[in-house]
């Protein structure tokens, strides 16, 4: 089981994942392409670093924004380290 990370270490883990905000025991981030097609790609590519990872985020699409929250179901929903690596791969993806 993951422990939950400190609203501190939280907050200093965001400094280097622009746009990330921690609200309601999440990490979150809305993503904004071109069209449907490049978020529904982004989506699927994420898919595979999740599945890697062993750790799925929440994924809400419409046309071309993808909103991905991230927390840790065994940590009792809370945010913890496979959460903040989970955003930094993701970022990766976005930013490639």
């Amino acid at each position: 089981m993951a422990d939950p990370l400190s609203l501190d270490e939280i907050t200093r883990q965001l400094e280097d994942l622009p746009g990330w905000e921690h609200k309601n025991d999440k990490v979150s981030k809305e993503f904004t392409f071109e069209n449907f097609r490049d978020a529904m790609g982004f989506i699927t590519r994420i898919s595979y670093e999740a599945e890697e990872q062993v750790h799925h985020p929440e994924i809400f699409n419409v046309y071309n924004t993808v909103d991905i929250s991230l927390s840790t179901h065994d940590a009792g929903g809370k945010v913890t380290e496979k959460d903040i690596t989970l955003a930094k791969t993701i970022e990766s993806l976005y930013n490639n």
